[in-house]
Formats: structure tokens, C-alpha cells, sequence
């Protein structure tokens, strides 16, 4: 892994979908063990996978993993707290919720 340069990888990976009354999510497992790390991105592989209501769906793809720089790793991760405080929202309020 250089320094500037990001490098590439492809894993096999298992994709779940779950559209179910009790969850409604999206899963990768990476089936090699490979771990992503701060600044690393995936992009699974294959047609988009519709679940209708009431299905769970599990498909083996592969997946491209584009590993980030150290330069890009140590930014991640010196700015990552700042990016995750844009997400909360606060709120004063002098009324009382009954």
C-alpha cells in the first residue's frame, strides 16, 4: 500500500437483503476475511438485487475492495469525529413534552 496511491482487490462476498415486517436491511460479508479499513471502499459486483415483501435473499457475489492510501487513511481517520458530529442534531426546546 503506497503512500498516495490507492491499490485494488476483489473478494468473494455474500450479499444479504432482508424486507421483512421485523428488518429491513442490507449486508456484505466479505467470505475471504478481508477487512476494510478507514478511507477503503467497496462496490459489490452484479445486477441489483430486488427482496419483495416478506423475503430474505442471499446471493455469493464478488467484490472490488479499493484500498485507500496511508495519506488518505490518516485524513479518515483525523476527521472522521467531525464528519460524525455533522449527522447529530440538536435541539433546544423550553417546552415540555407531556
Amino acid at each position: 500500500m503506497g503512500l498516495l496511491f490507492r491499490e485494488k482487490e476483489t473478494a468473494p462476498c455474500t450479499v444479504t437483503i432482508s424486507h421483512r415486517f421485523e428488518e429491513l436491511s442490507a449486508h456484505v460479508r466479505l467470505d475471504n476475511g478481508a477487512v476494510i479499513h478507514p478511507g477503503d471502499t467497496v462496490q459489490v459486483q452484479g445486477p441489483e438485487i430486488m427482496a419483495a415483501f416478506g423475503e430474505m435473499i442471499e446471493e455469493k457475489r464478488t467484490a472490488i475492495i479499493t484500498r485507500a492510501s496511508k495519506l488518505e487513511q490518516l485524513w479518515t481517520r483525523a476527521t472522521g469525529d467531525l464528519e460524525f458530529m455533522e449527522l447529530c442534531e440538536f435541539s433546544f426546546s423550553e417546552e415540555v413534552m407531556s
